[in-house]
């Protein structure tokens, strides 16, 4: 746990400080998840107690509860009376192709169309199953991808290190930081109690890694607004990731939208945004563009496979890195299995989330004191590396039961009532709690409060 938290603070420039983790017990996995899931969350919560400490002149202090950080890496939720829609697409997941296994991610209607369009219409996974045995795995990877959808091979950890884009992403830092040209500081306008009330987040991630970011800065006040294209849904995640926050939907192509997102991004202190690396130049929002538009913002983005490399614009998911990297292959081997074996939760996502949103806090501390705002880089396959160097997980695993402890009674969302586990996370007087329950998306309009 010691050089995991000291590697995530060194990359964001907080003291090697160390934090209390309560309770005990570990999801079960090849590699040490659950120590992962603390760190990450320690750091966000170290990077808030540095800000409450540069305004206040006071060092609050935190802790991390080990069990409660497991679940949240998988939910937080705890529906009552009505049930979250599957994750996954029934045709999404691991086949075997002529020469080992590859992934097919489809949870997106594009997405499966393309896969289709290059293995043909599958009513479901017995007849996608036929259709990829005929294919070597390498092909068919290809093939997918360049139709405009997404897969993986299953490599092993010492294939990806020899891969091109392996070499490329695992010799980039796990966080890149950037500062930008100062410019007038903002007074701080926030409290112990919200640290971030007053910070205006323009949020353009989707799924997973982005989202955690943007409920975490939300829980400490921030007014958070996700912008999601018109016809975009991802109903098995939506209960869990949009608490805290507004959702609007806005169409970039179309040149009213435009103005508006513009005038949106104008007055945003921070922006996260999840596309592949070349996505948002395409649209014309480019780095310059965007720091034109919205000088001293800070701007914080993540991408699956990294920044360099061949693979730098490729579409990807924490699932598909799981499989490119090694972690898929290492825990087949750790469970004895005749196929591959991801880690217990999507902890790649969930955990370079809060690094997202620590590097987001670390830069506007760095704003509020000089008016310099900056940038921050992060992705799933560095954050993979991360984990794999670590070593290997704990065997004292969690325990059903351990999950009994469900909070309160916190939400009437818009599919019923819910419960939310207890935050991981503490901070002396500083609460992480969020006033908006989770909604659907686009519920509210595209302006800020």
């Amino acid at each position: 746990m010691t050089d995991l938290l000291t590697s995530i603070q060194a990359a964001l420039g907080l003291p090697p400080t160390s934090i209390p983790f309560t309770s005990t017990g570990a999801l079960p996995s090849a590699f040490a998840v659950t120590d992962l899931a603390c760190a990450s969350i320690a750091a966000a919560g170290q990077a808030t107690a540095e800000l409450l400490h540069q305004q206040t002149g006071r060092l609050p202090g935190l802790d991390v509860d080990r069990r409660l950080a497991s679940f949240w890496f998988s939910s937080s939720l705890r529906p009552v009376g009505w049930s979250v829609p599957p994750l996954w697409d029934p045709i999404a997941g691991d086949y075997v192709a002529k020469d080992g296994w590859i992934r097919l991610h489809t949870n997106a209607p594009h997405h499966r169309a393309a896969a289709e369009s290059v293995l043909g219409a599958c009513a479901d996974r017995a007849a996608m199953a036929s259709k990829v045995k005929l294919w070597a795995k390498h092909d068919l990877e290809q093939a997918v991808v360049d139709a405009g959808g997404c897969a993986a091979e299953m490599r092993t950890w010492e294939q990806w290190q020899a891969h091109p884009q392996g070499q490329a992403v695992n010799a980039e830092p796990l966080i890149q930081l950037t500062a930008h040209n100062p410019q007038n500081a903002k007074p701080w306008q926030g409290s112990v109690a919200q640290p971030l009330a007053g910070i205006k987040v323009l949020d353009l991630t989707r799924v997973l890694a982005g989202p955690v970011a943007s409920r975490f800065l939300a829980g400490l006040g921030a007014d958070v607004l996700r912008i999601d294209p018109p016809t975009w849904n991802e109903p098995g995640v939506i209960p869990e990731m949009t608490l805290g926050k507004r959702c609007a939907r806005l169409d970039l192509q179309d040149r009213a939208d435009r103005s508006v997102f513009e005038s949106l991004l104008k007055d945003a202190d921070i922006v996260l945004h999840g596309y592949r690396a070349d996505a948002l130049e395409r649209l014309g929002y480019g780095v310059s563009e965007r720091q034109t538009l919205a000088p001293g913002l800070i701007d914080v983005s993540l991408n699956a496979y990294g920044w360099s490399g061949p693979w730098q614009n490729r579409r990807g998911f924490d699932s598909l890195v799981q499989m490119s990297s090694g972690i898929a292959d290492a825990g087949m081997h750790w469970k004895l299995a005749d196929k591959p074996t991801p880690l217990p939760v999507q902890a790649l996502d969930h955990a370079t989330g809060y690094l997202m949103a620590a590097a987001a806090i670390r830069l506007l501390a760095e704003c509020l004191n000089n008016g310099r705002g900056g940038s921050a880089r992060l992705s799933l396959a560095r954050t993979a590396k991360l984990l794999i160097e670590h070593g290997p997980g704990t065997d004292q695993p969690l325990r059903a039961e351990d999950e009994s402890d469900q909070g309160i009674l916190v939400e009437q969302t818009p599919w019923g009532p819910a419960h939310r586990l207890h935050v991981p996370l503490k901070i002396t007087g500083t609460p992480v709690q969020w006033a908006i329950a989770a909604c659907e998306l686009g519920s509210h309009r595209a302006q800020w409060w």
